[in-house]
């Protein structure tokens, strides 16, 4: 199943989509933010482009795992788009993606510019890199133990 990935922020978008077997996220793009009717439209867009049946958004919990104003902000936003998508989304914790994604792209010799462009893209690949590698290792917990 194709999934995409939410990296939401105040200012962009970070995009990414996963192949259909759930093994590898990719960056697919950011979206620079213009209003809550202009992101969501450009997200629909997307989940029908790339036949996404369910949406991964970052969820940026505090260090101490609660939820701070950010996150009470993606939350707002994630019901705001639910009303426009018909497929399921999920939350998923997202701590330290966007400095992870930066730490990437540095060490693959990315120019500052271009970890600029692509730093919220990449770190929604890492969140939805980090969700199919959970569902994963859970798929692969319940075949050894005979639940699924």
């Amino acid at each position: 199943m194709r999934m995409l990935g939410l990296d939401v922020g105040d200012k962009r978008i970070g995009v990414a989509v996963c192949d259909p077997l759930e093994v590898l996220a990719s960056m697919l793009t950011v979206i620079e933010r213009k209003g809550k009717g202009s992101d969501i439209e450009a997200i629909c867009a997307l989940i029908h482009e790339h036949n996404a049946e369910r949406v991964i958004v970052g969820l940026p919990r505090l260090q101490d795992g609660s939820l701070g104003t950010q996150a009470e902000k993606t939350q707002f936003f994630v019901d705001e788009l639910a009303l426009h998508v018909g497929i399921p989304i999920e939350m998923f914790d997202e701590r330290h993606s966007t400095d992870m994604a930066e730490q990437l792209l540095r060490d693959a010799g990315r120019s500052r510019q271009q970890i600029k462009e692509k730093k919220d893209a990449a770190a929604a690949a890492l969140i939805l890199q980090w969700y199919l590698d959970q569902q994963a290792i859970t798929r692969d917990i319940e075949i050894e133990n005979g639940t699924l």
